[in-house]
Order: structure tokens, then sequence, then C-alpha cells
């Protein structure tokens, strides 16, 4: 097992470790928390207690991760989780917070980066290769999709969920669910149109492209997605909008064609 680990460094002896682990100057490794290969800690970063880490993921100095619930009825024995995938990247100051009840987890996927003093609560699921900007903070209970880019000092309202290829705008505040492939923004939060550039990037274009334009218009007018063509998008899409809500749908802004 290959390790380079700081000799000021604090690791629990109940802690799992995988191979090739770098560990910074001061950083904190406690019990029960279990790290994947090849990950990275910086100085002064945490992984705090039931915390499980996949592989390849980087903790910038002051990151933390597997905080109490911000919850003032949390019982700081319950045993439960932050789970984290592999590849992802915390910034400096970032923090996420282990789940509220017994045995649940919250959870992060693979592939995701999270800016500067970013926030992910209690309960949270967050798909992969996803990015949180510079102070972007999300609540309790909050699910976000795959490939979701939320601006700087976005924040999001508990029990609310992002889609997936949404884009929301800096300091766009979310109170009620925002739609998978669309760009939201504003104060209340509005949904303005496609995500046009992350669908793009995304490689989805032409048909597929055309048909989720389509969709956009059918369900501004609250008409049916039923005479569409059934392409991947649109299943993604119909299956979220089946999922019952608990905080209700954002509305849509009027723009000109």
């Amino acid at each position: 097992m290959t390790q380079a680990i700081h000799p000021t460094a604090y690791i629990s002896n109940h802690a799992v470790l995988g191979e090739n682990i770098t560990v910074g100057p001061f950083a904190v490794i406690e019990a029960h928390a279990e790290i994947g290969d090849n990950c990275v800690m910086g100085a002064h970063a945490v992984v705090q207690t039931y915390v499980k880490m996949g592989n390849g993921n980087i903790l910038h100095p002051h990151a933390v991760l597997g905080g109490l619930p911000q919850d003032t009825s949390f019982n700081a024995e319950t045993v439960s989780w932050l789970t984290i995938g592999d590849s992802n990247v915390f910034r400096e100051g970032f923090t996420a917070h282990r789940a509220g009840k017994e045995n649940s987890e919250t959870r992060i996927g693979s592939g995701c980066y999270f800016m500067n003093n970013s926030h992910v609560a209690h309960d949270c699921i967050i798909g992969n290769n996803t990015i949180f900007a510079n102070n972007v903070a999300i609540g309790g209970h909050v699910e976000i999709g795959h490939h979701v880019f939320m601006g700087g000092a976005a924040v999001v309202h508990q029990f609310c969920r992002v889609g997936s290829f949404a884009m929301v705008r800096g300091n766009t505040g979310l109170s009620m669910d925002a739609m998978p492939f669309m760009l939201i923004g504003g104060s209340p939060g509005r949904h303005y149109k496609l995500n046009t550039v992350g669908l793009r990037r995304a490689g989805i274009t032409g048909e597929c492209y055309k048909v989720l334009s389509q969709a956009f218009r059918l369900l501004k007018n609250k008409q049916s997605l039923d005479a569409l063509p059934d392409t991947e998008e649109l299943t993604l899409l119909k299956d979220w909008l089946a999922v019952k809500s608990k905080r209700g749908v954002h509305g849509f802004i009027e723009v000109s064609p």
C-alpha cells in the first residue's frame, strides 16, 4: 500500500484507507470513514465519521465532508452516511453533511466539481458530472440531477428537485422544482428556455434538440407531450414530470419567440 501522509495529519485507527492516498498537513480522517484509492486530501481537510468515498477524489484545503446535519432534532449518535462516488473535486471551504435518519445517506455521484464554499445539506442526492459554482447552497432533501450547472450563489429550498442537464443562473433562489434541460433564473426563479449551451456540449443536438424544443413550447402552454417522438431525452423528461413534486414546479417567464 502506497501512502503519502504528512506527519501532522490525524487518521483514526478505525478509518479504512485505500491505496496511493495523499494526506496533507493537519488533515483529519475520523473513525468509520472509508477512503478509496488515489484520493488526495489537502491541508486541514476533514473527513468525518461515516463517510464512504470512492476513488480519485480530491479535497482542497479546509473542505469538510460528513458533518452532522444542521437539524436541531438530530441525535449525534445516529449512524447515517455521506456516500461519495469517484473523481470528484471539492474546493476550499466546501461542506457536505451526512443524512438525518438512521442508516440513510446523503449521496454525491461521480465526476462532480464543487467550487469554493458551496454546500450540500443532509439527505440530498447529487447526480454525476454536476457543477456547483462558488457559494451555492442547497437545503435538506434536495435532488440535483446529472450534468447540472448551478451558478454562483444559487440557493435551493429543502425538498426541491433540479432536473438533469438544467442550468440555474447565479443568484437564483429556487423554492420549487426546476425541470430537466432548462435554463432557469430570476427572483423568483422562472424557466426561460432550453439550456442550449449545455445540451450542445452534451451532444443533444439535431432531432433530439428539436423534440425538446417542441416539448418546452407544449409545457409552456399546458399541453400534452404524448404526440412527440419518444426520444431518450423526452423519456427522461416525462419520467421526471411523473414523479409527484413536494414543492411544485416553477413556471415559465414570458419571452419573445
